[in-house]
């Protein structure tokens, strides 16, 4: 496959950045004639939409390929899938993939890794401080299309993960995205937005955080899979829409936000 396993449009005149890393769907041809997944079952993994919404921030980073190929927010070491208890108990291989088709899947990530860095560099000379919206979503019916939904209580609509950063510098920032996604008009009601209840944030805020830990925050926000069918792949429009909206009122109020730090 020559096609291009991620999309980076670099804005100008703003120091966010906006990302929807685990949106795509497609893989290589060695990895497509091994896996015994379906599309799917693959889609059900992966974060549909999220796409969408990036546009809130003039620079965005968009992933083309699907994490069943390699997964951008694990650690390395766990990136590409092997057994089923990597990947939520799913048989994901016909047969196992050697060890060569996992370093080319490597080679990918690592040169993933490489091409962000230099971007936060370039945004941080340039503004100082940037602020990164790592947009993901996640399922809540996983027992079946027409079980019950998971528990309320630990599975919030907006989960805004946190954990690697420090407060220290950040809180301020993290204090106004908390505020303006539970204040804004989501299709006449509130979300319900909370902080590390079902995610603390993946290995790309954390990885950020590592390597920029005073000039970049990198805040992990997850969308409960309310705007669509998880099981069918079906979108809701206005939500989806509703969504979009929501993130481009936080990206404008974080914007102001960092003008006082």
């Amino acid at each position: 496959m020559t096609d291009p396993a991620w999309r980076i449009v670099r804005g100008t005149g703003s120091p966010l950045v906006a990302t929807a890393i685990h949106d795509g769907h497609a893989v290589r041809p060695e990895v497509a004639a091994l896996l015994a997944l379906d599309d799917a079952a693959r889609l059900r993994e992966e974060d549909p939409f999220t796409s969408r919404w990036v546009g809130a921030a003039s620079t965005q980073i968009v992933g083309l390929r699907s994490r069943f190929e390699f997964d951008l927010n694990r650690p390395r070491q766990q990136a590409v899938y092997v057994t089923p208890e990597d990947a939520w108990g799913l048989e994901i291989w016909r047969s196992r993939p050697d060890e060569e088709l996992i370093a080319r899947s490597l080679e990918i990530y690592d040169a993933f890794y490489r091409e962000v860095h230099e971007l936060l560099s370039e945004l941080v000379e340039r503004f100082g401080k940037v602020v990164v919206l790592d947009l993901h979503s996640y399922n809540y019916r996983r027992s079946g299309p027409n079980s019950a939904p998971a528990d309320p209580a630990a599975n919030p609509e907006v989960n805004l993960g946190t954990a690697s950063l420090d407060r220290e510098i950040w809180g301020p920032i993290v204090e106004t995205a908390l505020s303006a996604l539970r204040e804004f008009d989501f299709v006449g009601r509130r979300l319900d937005v909370r902080e590390n209840v079902k995610f603390q944030g993946g290995q790309f805020v954390r990885w950020m955080h590592q390597e920029f830990p005073t000039t970049v925050c990198g805040l992990a926000i997850e969308f409960k899979k309310t705007f669509m069918d998880e099981w069918t792949g079906q979108g809701d429009s206005e939500h989806v829409d509703a969504i979009g909206r929501a993130v481009g009122c936080l990206a404008d109020r974080i914007g102001e936000g960092l003008g006082t730090l």
